[in-house]
Order: C-alpha cells, then sequence, then structure tokens
C-alpha cells in the first residue's frame, strides 16, 4: 500500500503531536500551495498529487496563524501530511449533493436547568400555548354575520395590496374567487416583472389548476384553513416538481428536482397556490442574479437587497399575498427592511429545510414575508414542525391567537442602539501622504459622512418607535446584547457554504456565478479553504457562549426591541433566535439623498420617500410572543398599510 493511502502508518495527527502540535495547521491549506505548485509544473500529469514541501508549510503556517516550525519538525510533518492530503480524494469521489448534510446537527437551545427537566414534545412555547385557536378556525366558518358585512371592491385588483386575513374572509364569504384573485396577481407579475425583476419562473398552470381546484372545494365547504386559495410565491431555492431550481445562479439555470420541498408541499396541503418563483442572488447572496438585478419597488434604481430579493420585492408590489424566504444572515431581513414588508425569521429549527438549496446547516431558516406580522404567523403555522427528514427540526408547538394579550409581555429594548452615537471620527492625513493615498482617504471619509448622515436621520425613526410603544401602554426595560466577538464568528457561516459548494470551486464552474468581485461567493468559498480546522471548532465554541449568553436575556424579558442593524443581526442568526422585521414608516422629503451606485451593503440608502424598518427579537421557540406583538405594534402604526406607487 501506497504511502499516500496508508494513513495508519503515519497519519497528519501524530505527526503533529510529535512536532509539538495538534491540528492547528489546516491541511486544505498546504493542499491548496501544492494544487498550485503542480499546475505549474512543468510536465506534470493531471492526475498526480503533488507534494507538499517544507517550504509550503512555511507558507501554509503563516496564513493559519501558527508556527513558525523548526527544520526538524518541519521534517517530521511532511509525510504525515501528504497522506492526509491522500484522504481528501476518496471524499471528493463520492460527489456529495448539496442537500447532504454533515454528521452533526445543530439546535440552538442552551442546555435546561436541572429543576427544569427534559422538555416534553409541543411543550416549548409558555404562555400562549394555553389559548384557544381562534384564528386558525376554518375560513368557511366565519359566520353569517361577518359574511353579510363583507364586500368585495369593483375591481379585484383593489385587494392587490390586501393582507392573507382580509382575502380569506372575502374567499371563504365566496365574495371573490381564487381564480379571480389568481389571474390578478399573475397580470401584475407579468405587468411589473420588466421594471422589478423578481419572477425566475411563472407558474401560471400550475396557479390556474389549484386555484380552480380551491374554488370547487370552497364551494363545496370543504375549507383547508386560512391559506386556502391564496396565490403565494417561493425563493427560486425551494425545489418544486415540475419547474427548474436555479438558485439564481449561472450554470444552474435548467436544475431541476424530482419533489416538492417540504414547505412546498405543505402549502400546497393547505391550498395556497404558487404562482411563481421569486428571483434571489447567486446562491444566496444579494439582489443580483443571472437574469439581472431585482429592484426596490420603492425606488427602482436601487436593489430590492438580498437574498431573498424577489420575494420581497414581489410582496411589496402587490404581485403575490405573501412569499416564502430564506435567512443565513441577513437575507429576509435585509429585502424587508429595502422594500417595507413584513418578515419573520424563525427560531432556527422551527421550519423543516429538506427541498432548499443548503448554504450553511448551522444557520439556515425558512420564513415567510408578508404584509403583517399576523399574516407572518397565519403562514408559520402551516409550515413549521418536523419533518421526519431534516433531523435539525425540534417538535417545538407554534400556537397563534390574534387575541392574545400581549400587554402581559415584559419588553426591552437594545438601549445603547437607540442612543446617540460616538461623534464621527474621519481619517486624518498621513505623514508624506502621496495623492492616490489622499483621494482613497477622502473617498471613505465622504462616504463614512454620508453613511452617518443617513444614520442620523433614520434614528428619528427609531426614537418615535419607543415615544409609540410607550404611548401603547409598554414599560420599555433596557437590556444590551452581551460583548463578544460575534463578526469573528461569522466564517463559520463561509466554510460551510465553501463545503456545500465545494464541486463548485474545484471545478472552476463559479465563473459562471453572476459576481465576482472581493466579497462574493467565488473568493469567499476559496478564502474559506484556508480556514483551519481547529479555528472552527473555536468558534463553534464561542458560538456556545453566545447561545447562553443572549437566551439569558430573554430570561429578563419576553421581547426586545431594536433597530434593524447589523450587531444583533449578526448575533441572533448566529444564536438562533427569531426576529420579526416590521416597517415603520417612510422617509421624508428631507431625507439624505441616495447614493449614485448601489453596492449593495447598506440597506439604508433608500432617500426620500423610502421605507425604514424596526425589529423584534424573541426567545428561542417564542415565535408566536413575537408575532402578538409585533402585530399590536402594526395595529397601533399602520405602517404596514403603505405601499409603493408602480405606476
Amino acid at each position: 500500500m501506497s504511502a499516500l493511502t496508508h494513513l495508519d502508518r503515519r497519519g497528519f495527527l501524530a505527526a503533529c503531536s510529535g512536532a509539538g502540535i495538534t491540528s492547528a495547521l489546516l491541511p486544505g491549506i498546504l493542499y491548496t500551495l501544492a494544487a498550485q505548485a503542480q499546475e505549474a509544473a512543468p510536465g506534470a500529469k493531471a492526475n498526480e498529487l503533488p507534494k507538499i514541501t517544507s517550504e509550503m508549510i512555511d507558507q501554509a503556517a503563516a496564513l493559519a496563524g501558527v508556527g513558525p516550525f523548526s527544520a526538524e519538525q518541519k521534517k517530521m510533518m511532511l509525510e504525515g501530511l501528504n497522506d492526509q492530503r491522500g484522504s481528501y480524494e476518496p471524499i471528493r469521489a463520492l460527489k456529495l449533493a448539496n442537500s447532504v448534510p454533515p454528521a452533526f446537527v445543530f439546535h440552538p437551545l442552551p442546555a435546561a436547568k436541572e429543576s427544569e427537566g427534559p422538555a416534553p414534545d409541543c411543550e416549548f412555547v409558555k404562555g400562549f400555548t394555553d389559548l384557544p385557536d381562534s384564528s386558525l378556525a376554518c375560513i368557511g366558518e366565519i359566520g353569517e354575520d361577518r359574511a353579510a358585512v363583507l364586500v368585495a371592491p369593483p375591481r379585484i385588483e383593489d385587494l392587490a395590496f390586501s393582507t392573507v386575513k382580509e382575502l380569506s374572509e372575502l374567499l371563504a364569504a365566496r365574495k371573490i374567487t381564487s381564480l379571480s384573485l389568481t389571474q390578478m396577481y399573475i397580470a401584475r407579475l407579468k405587468r411589473y416583472d420588466p421594471k422589478l425583476h423578481f419572477v425566475i419562473t411563472l407558474t401560471e398552470e400550475r396557479a390556474l389548476r389549484q386555484a380552480k381546484e380551491a374554488d370547487k372545494e370552497i364551494g363545496a365547504g370543504k375549507c383547508r384553513g386560512l391559506l386556502h386559495g391564496i396565490p403565494w410565491g417561493a425563493k427560486d431555492l425551494l425545489a418544486v416538481k415540475g419547474d427548474p431550481t436555479t438558485w439564481g445562479a449561472g450554470g444552474f439555470e435548467k436544475q431541476s428536482f424530482d419533489e416538492d420541498a417540504t414547505v412546498v408541499e405543505r402549502l400546497d396541503a393547505a391550498g395556497a397556490v404558487l404562482a411563481a418563483k421569486f428571483s434571489l442572488g447567486a446562491l444566496a447572496m444579494g439582489d443580483k442574479w443571472f437574469g439581472g438585478r431585482t429592484r426596490n419597488p420603492w425606488n427602482t434604481e436601487q436593489g430590492s437587497s438580498g437574498s431573498s430579493a424577489g420575494s420581497a420585492s414581489a410582496v411589496a408590489a402587490g404581485c403575490v399575498a405573501f412569499a416564502i424566504g430564506s435567512e443565513t444572515l441577513g437575507s429576509i431581513s435585509s429585502p424587508c427592511t429595502r422594500c417595507g414588508v413584513t418578515g419573520l425569521r424563525p427560531t432556527f429549527g422551527l421550519v423543516p429545510r429538506t427541498g432548499a438549496m443548503a448554504l450553511s446547516w448551522t444557520m439556515d431558516k425558512l420564513g415567510p414575508i408578508t404584509r403583517s406580522a399576523q399574516d407572518c404567523a397565519l403562514v408559520l403555522a402551516a409550515i413549521y414542525g418536523p419533518d421526519g427528514k431534516d433531523a435539525s427540526v425540534a417538535p417545538a408547538d407554534f400556537r397563534w391567537d390574534a387575541g392574545a394579550d400581549w400587554k402581559k409581555l415584559r419588553i426591552g429594548y437594545l438601549k445603547s442602539e437607540f442612543d446617540p452615537p460616538e461623534p464621527l471620527k474621519l481619517h486624518e492625513p498621513a505623514p508624506n501622504e502621496t495623492a492616490e493615498e489622499k483621494a482613497k482617504r477622502e473617498k471613505s471619509n465622504e462616504e463614512m459622512t454620508q453613511w452617518r448622515a443617513r444614520r442620523d436621520y433614520d434614528r428619528r425613526y427609531e426614537l418615535a418607535a419607543l415615544d409609540k410603544l410607550r404611548a401603547m401602554g409598554v414599560k420599555l426595560i433596557p437590556v444590551e446584547l452581551p460583548k463578544l466577538p460575534y463578526d469573528a464568528m461569522v466564517p463559520l457561516l463561509t466554510a460551510e457554504a465553501a463545503a456545500a459548494f465545494d464541486d463548485l470551486t474545484r471545478s472552476g464552474r463559479d465563473a459562471l456565478l453572476t459576481e465576482q468581485g472581493v466579497e462574493d461567493w467565488p473568493n469567499a468559498f476559496r478564502i474559506a479553504r484556508f480556514y483551519p480546522a481547529v479555528e472552527y471548532i473555536q468558534a463553534n465554541r464561542a458560538r456556545t457562549l453566545a447561545i447562553r449568553q443572549v437566551s439569558a436575556l430573554f430570561e429578563q424579558v419576553d421581547v426586545i426591541v431594536t433597530p434593524s442593524t447589523e450587531t444583533q443581526l449578526t448575533a441572533t442568526n448566529l444564536t438562533g433566535h427569531p426576529a420579526l422585521i416590521v416597517p415603520n414608516g417612510l422617509r421624508g422629503a428631507d431625507a439624505p439623498k441616495p447614493p449614485k451606485i448601489d453596492d449593495g451593503d447598506h440597506d439604508d440608502i433608500g432617500g426620500p420617500g423610502t421605507p425604514v424598518s424596526l425589529t423584534f427579537l424573541a426567545g428561542h421557540y417564542q415565535d408566536a410572543k413575537l408575532a402578538a406583538f409585533a402585530w399590536a405594534y402594526q395595529q397601533a402604526t399602520e405602517f404596514h398599510k403603505l405601499h409603493p406607487k408602480l405606476d
């Protein structure tokens, strides 16, 4: 047996242990360096494994932040490292599909207290579970009195911006039909897609068939629930049998799967009508996909943000009643903020991701994008819970009651996020500054100044929200996020993403992706290959601290109010806590003008007449409380009723 395959003779760990280190150096760095050397070597054979050299160990050590190693240590390591490198190829030869998860399963809960014991099935949610499920009643049972007062508008298109609840009552009372509603939304999708670029696949034939079936069942008194007959759209990372599932990425335009995602199956079972598959930035980054850039309906000169770009844009434009998006690190929050719609990022492990593109197995979450927090709850009620396939999904309960007494909830707010910011510190000229350095400094200072002007302006709306909450009778309790290096944990995401798309990088097909910049996936995947395995584990240990400490906040309060800013967004995506993003008004004519170029890095650049948002957070599996309080805020402010003028 050759030295490349006989790992028992001198394994990598033994070699490193003998050198006085315990695998703090990532073998993948060495493999990458060796592969580069192999490509450059004259007369190199295509399938011949390149040898790792002593010089490569020095380079890899510098990248991994370990060493330096002595000549004797490197000599001891070389054979083991070459052996270990040989173990990569058999794994790669398996051609693992994106749908195959790692052997480990991430659960975001901290350890239960000894006095509590193990939580029984369906008992995670406390406080609202004992309330009647009045709003989950069959839509055919709205009552004769209610049905008698319902009136459909003269034009079906006047319902384009209605909520799911409003539409469901009209359908139940037979004041409108699902077919007419579906035809109206499909017509709007066709009309506004050339301007907003949010449709990847229009599922018109399927939608019309489902709508006719819904009308037939409703007419016969067979009601499936509040979503029966309601048109919706899916982010195009959800598999839909018979249609392409493109992931928004060049090279995947014709990809299809022979099954529906669990969420699609559940919405089908609820009687909802799938009208379209919506755009996402390539492989769930940003709002640029192989067909162009999805636009913000409030300002079509800008993108809609991402990566649930099409889902948020289409809901904001009144082209479906609701949509399903996904979030790994802001992909529901960002487009909802930019487009002025309501989005619920559920607790990690509440909604099964079976049939959805995997980006990060420990951070991906599916959730609804709608016009109201109540609508989010109605959709979540149809899609949550174990499916026997996604091992990360807990048997947690979700019970929604629109009449729940939110006044019993303890409401906190992230005080420092609402406080006046520190004075802006601009870059000072360096001694002997060159013309190029001066230009870069001035550009950076200008960008910071513009950012501060936008931040100061939007802060008015955040402070007004606190005033409104106090006027509602809420006693706000100041809290703060634990001081932890959340940004330093984000490489966990990119490492998992690089594994999910390993073949894309190694085959060179990443060149087909639309975006090829410094911060885009192709470069991020390459960089992630240099992330040491030990540092990945250490970051996960830091993540455990974050889960414990952020969870402790929700022993003091039930819901936390916060600006939709980066720190809490990063922290709670890492810890798996739920978030509900709501529109919080429109910027006035005096708002700072937007930059000429939307680089996609900031969600606050809309300018005059564009939406701002507010975020509510809650404890794990307390999504019902979260939706109840956010819905109370929306009823008090009615910002969710605002919509863009598209014509």
